[in-house]
């Protein structure tokens, strides 16, 4: 064909007669329509009859949007950019793909948005993997039971809530009650294992996200972490988009039998998110507004957690938030109802300076039970009796009862359990130092310690732990049962703690 072309050049006579009988060009195909209206991160298009649902159209100014509404002679679509650039009568195209994101261990220690573009300033990543952000949830056959430990680093929950590798743990509280702490404090824990962390920011203020970049840099796990940030000044879409993109990117490294721990934070604003679109597109609203499929949005994205065959795992700690306690209200209870338990925490802890201010009589965990080590297991069911008995009589105090020794000692141990039981933010703590401080508790020796002194006492009992405790701790990571030495050993180094900062006196074995 090549020789015919420099033969027609060379010869203009030939010209027609090669132009005549060349082949044809393939015909191809291509569907244009137009932008009917505009407006709040929404558009409606006419004119692309074979569009599919949740399909990527591509619009002339370069803004992206998904097919959200299959109607006669229009399209409800959601707009993946600002609004503002896209005009009424502007032309829109089909792309015959789905929504993807990029995948790879390129993301790992970068900031990006929900379709894997850069946020930060660390220039472009070189990632050639591309995976949609919808994908099927595995099948029971896929999966296995949960039966090992991923541990928080933070007391009340390692021994009290304990998650397991592959659960959907909720993590559910009112407005500045420290559930982004929780979270953040459980991915530094990670620090000495080899979990793979995803940070989801969904409609978080640009400062806020910040804040927990920063905290994940200091805590040195930067660089086995990926940030991905939907801010509240960006598109609704995008912030509906966000959660799938994270989980699709946590299923790259799930497939090579790799443990991925994924924080969404949080779900509340996803719900709004697409509460606001689906009332833009004039959906049918349901309870609280809410568009009738709202339940069926969070279900097909936590059931993409668990832990699966290959040897990979996708544990998700989801993030929801109420408003004056009321976990009755529409979201927390369908979350509730999904997720495999909640860590609870309550505004009247907060209130009473108990941080983490996780309320053990609302939290569960319905899986991790059977994932925590037996030494933990060893101090669980005590340290709950403890404190339920403990809340039942401090109310009952209130009333100026006067009380007899045994109900004073009960009091006076159950503040001290509560009392170690508190924790600063940004200080996860290994399991051997977080049992040395609860069986140093639940054996009275924080009885009768003001707050100041109780700090004290952990401070340096964490610290002969870390250094007498070694062959203990191997022995935790095992998945050994705590023996009696053990515990008489954490008692007299609880003991020699006391004795060290002055409160010998009150000490009891």
């Amino acid at each position: 064909m090549s020789s015919e072309v420099t033969r027609a050049r060379a010869d203009p006579d030939r010209i027609l007669d090669f132009l005549i009988n060349a082949p044809s060009p393939t015909p191809q195909l291509s569907e244009i329509g137009l932008v009917a209206e505009v407006g709040d991160g929404i558009a409606i298009v006419a004119g692309l009859e074979r569009a599919l649902s949740d399909e990527l159209l591509q619009f002339a100014s370069g803004v992206q949007g998904i097919v959200l509404d299959l109607e006669p002679g229009r399209l409800g679509v959601v707009l993946l950019g600002s609004s503002d650039r896209v005009t009424i009568g502007e032309s829109v195209m089909r792309t015959h793909e789905v929504v993807s994101t990029v995948v790879g261990d390129a993301l790992l220690g970068r900031v990006v948005n929900a379709l894997g573009a850069p946020s930060d300033d660390k220039g472009p990543i070189r990632v050639q993997t591309v995976r949609p952000v919808e994908a099927e949830a595995p099948q029971i056959l896929d999966r296995q039971a949960i039966a090992r430990p991923l541990g928080t680093g933070i007391k009340v929950i390692d021994a009290a809530v304990p998650i397991g590798l592959g659960q959907r743990q909720l993590i559910i509280g009112d407005r500045q009650t420290g559930k982004t702490s929780v979270a953040v404090d459980t991915i530094l824990n990670q620090k000495n294992t080899d979990v793979i962390c995803i940070y989801c920011a969904i409609g978080q203020r640009g400062d806020a996200v910040a804040k927990v970049i920063g905290a994940i840099h200091d805590g040195g796990m930067s660089e086995r972490t990926i940030v991905l940030a939907a801010g509240d000044e960006e598109a609704a879409g995008l912030a509906y988009v966000a959660p799938y993109a994270a989980l699709t990117m946590a299923e790259y490294f799930s497939d090579q039998a790799r443990d991925v721990l994924v924080i969404l934070d949080d779900l509340t604003h996803h719900a709004r998110s697409y509460r606001e679109l689906s009332l833009l597109l004039r959906r049918p609203p349901g309870r609280e507004a809410f568009p009738g499929d709202i339940f069926y949005i969070h279900a097909r994205l936590l059931e993409r957690a668990g832990q699966f065959t290959s040897g990979g795992s996708i544990t998700v700690l989801p993030v929801v938030e109420t408003q004056a306690e009321n976990l009755s209200a529409y979201i927390p209870t369908n979350l509730i109802s999904i997720t495999d338990g909640q860590i609870y925490l309550s505004p009247r802890l907060v209130r009473k300076n108990q941080f983490p201010a996780v309320d053990l009589g609302v939290s569960v965990s319905r899986v991790g039970g059977k994932a925590q080590t037996k030494a933990f297991r060893s101090v669980a069911g005590n340290l709950r009796v403890t404190l339920s008995q403990f809340e039942e009589l401090e109310d009952f105090a209130r009333f100026g009862t006067r009380l007899d020794d045994a109900t004073r000692a009960r009091l006076t141990r159950g503040a001290a359990v509560r009392a170690a039981l508190r924790q600063a933010e940004r200080d996860p703590m290994p399991a051997v130092e977080q049992l040395a401080v609860l069986v140093a508790a639940m054996e009275g020796q924080f009885d009768g310690l003001s707050e100041a002194e109780t700090g004290t006492v952990m401070a340096t009992l964490r610290q002969a732990a870390a250094c007498e405790l070694q062959d203990l701790a191997t022995r935790i990571a095992d998945n050994a049962p705590l023996t009696e030495d053990d515990k008489t050993q954490m008692i007299a180094l609880g003991r020699a703690a006391r004795a060290s900062t002055g409160g010998e006196n009150g000490a009891n074995a």
